[in-house]
């Protein structure tokens, strides 16, 4: 099976071709951007197609991470996925962003739980706990950024995430320690590749997890009478 993943959803652009009938990420590339991925994502997408050797009807499917993360980001990701999946016939997959940061410690770690938090501002996280042997704990949700370390002071974990450094750096020194720290502003694209290959289709077609509604709002006020 060979993956094309999409990731958008929160402080890069990144895509990936995977051919699991080598287990290897063919093509990959990453753009570190806080905004742009619009008009960057396409462009982006191409290259990593063409050093890849793939023609985009060599895929089998897409995978793209669906939040949480940026409005903007998911949706941009999301609609690209479905779109490059709707003209090659082929079925697009969604990934949860928490799930992502949380793979490759679940992948080399049976001793500790995981704890994957994004910032999510206003001292607010998007968080999920997982357990040492790779099950959901809980499911994700939007915490106060104390809950989250509560959540992490109770006991030895790895705690990954673009929150993850707010949460290690307000634990005590009696609280449970981090084994690991993984700060990373945005999720491993080869893993957004490798976990896609085992995604059921009946995540298929990915839409948008926000969790939260926007920050944003109508300005009601200033809006002109009707007549």
């Amino acid at each position: 099976m060979r993956i094309l993943a999409i990731d958008t959803a929160l402080a890069a652009c990144s895509a990936a071709v995977f051919d699991n009938e080598h287990g290897s990420i063919v093509a990959s590339e990453t753009e570190p951007m806080a905004r742009g991925h619009a008009e960057a994502l396409m462009p982006l997408v191409q290259r990593v197609m063409r050093a890849s050797g793939f023609s985009f009807n060599d895929l089998d499917r897409i995978a793209v991470t669906t939040g949480p993360g940026s409005f903007t980001g998911l949706r941009v990701g999301v609609a690209a996925a479905r779109g490059v999946a709707l003209v090659i016939d082929r079925p697009a997959v969604g990934l949860s962003t928490l799930s992502v940061y949380a793979a490759p410690h679940m992948a080399t770690n049976e001793r500790y739980p995981v704890i994957a938090a994004i910032d999510a501002r206003h001292s607010q996280v998007y968080l999920q706990i997982f357990s040492a042997d790779g099950r959901t704990f809980t499911p994700p949700r939007v915490a106060t950024l104390r809950e989250a370390v509560q959540a992490a002071s109770a006991a030895t974990s790895c705690i990954v995430g673009s929150a993850a450094q707010l949460v290690a750096d307000a634990l005590s020194p009696t609280d449970a320690q981090p084994a690991v720290v993984d700060a990373r502003p945005a999720p491993d694209i080869a893993w957004v590749a490798r976990m896609g290959v085992v995604v059921p289709e009946s995540q298929s077609p990915p839409v948008p997890q926000y969790l939260r509604g926007a920050d944003a709002q109508p300005q009601y006020a200033a809006q002109l009478p009707r007549r």
